[in-house]
């Protein structure tokens, strides 16, 4: 595959996804959008993947939308903003929610708009410290998209959330770890060896129960607690039918390593 706006290595079973567009802080244009939705699609077939790890390249993590690949200009005609999240940034979101095994994002540096929110979408962020978070859609007049509505409320709660969103503050790495919008804040250049560990460790684990835990996850915030249970029964009686279940508790018995393959 030839990308010109990410770079693509897969090792010990990690997929490193890089944004690779640096003068333009891996702001999104159509040919990103396009490459990354193949990447995607490639990642997910690949049955020796067992992790996704997501970052930028250069001095931000991704600006969001690249404002310069629109004609916005007075006496222009209004750009359909609602066509480009349906057809870009919806389908993105919903691809890193529902990938078969777990997804880390490393923030290298700012992540603004819906780069901000495409992080968040992960399951496991970290964040370099000199890395900022920021909400910039009210900067241009828009509201938050890319899940962000969804997903900021029920991170950091509902009065932060309105905060960040209508004021555009940037929030730095180690506030967000403090409020729990993110999992850990690192020094900058122990990042990517630490996430690159993390994410070879979820790859060696048993996968197929990560994506069981990820879909009660995802139906936990619109169930009741009586839906929620039965899930729980749903879904572990499918994790028991697993390979990954009968080895974890081989090695348990046999005092060993589990060596499991994500089935």
């Amino acid at each position: 595959m030839n990308l010109n706006t990410l770079s693509l290595t897969v090792e010990h079973g990690v997929a490193q996804l890089t944004l690779d567009r640096p003068d333009r802080l891996n702001s999104f244009n159509d040919e990103m959008h396009n490459e990354l939705r193949q990447a995607l699609k490639m990642i997910k077939r690949d049955s020796e993947i067992r992790c996704l790890l997501l970052t930028g390249n250069g001095r931000g993590f991704c600006a969001g939308q690249d404002l310069g690949d629109r004609n916005v200009t007075p006496g222009s005609e209004a750009p359909d903003l609602g066509a480009s999240i349906e057809n870009n940034y919806n389908p993105l979101i919903r691809t890193l929610r529902t990938l078969p095994f777990p997804v880390v994002c490393a923030v290298n540096g700012v992540a603004a708009g819906a780069g901000a929110n495409i992080a968040l979408a992960c399951d496991i962020v970290l964040a370099a410290r000199s890395a900022s978070f920021i909400q910039a859609f009210s900067k241009i007049g828009l509201i938050p998209d890319s899940g962000g509505t969804w997903l900021l409320p029920r991170l950091i709660g509902d009065a932060r959330a309105r905060a960040l969103m209508m004021l555009g503050e940037k929030l730095p790495a180690e506030q967000a770890e403090a409020w729990g919008m993110i999992w850990r804040c690192v020094d900058d250049e122990a990042l990517m060896d630490e996430a690159l560990t993390l994410a070879r460790q979820l790859a060696s684990q048993p996968t197929r129960g990560f994506e069981l835990t990820r879909r009660a996850l995802a139906a936990s915030s619109t169930n009741t607690l009586d839906q929620q249970l039965d899930l729980e029964r749903d879904l572990q009686r499918l994790a028991g039918r697993s390979e990954d279940y009968r080895e974890g508790v081989a090695a348990f018995m046999e005092k060993r390593s589990p060596q499991f393959k994500g089935k």
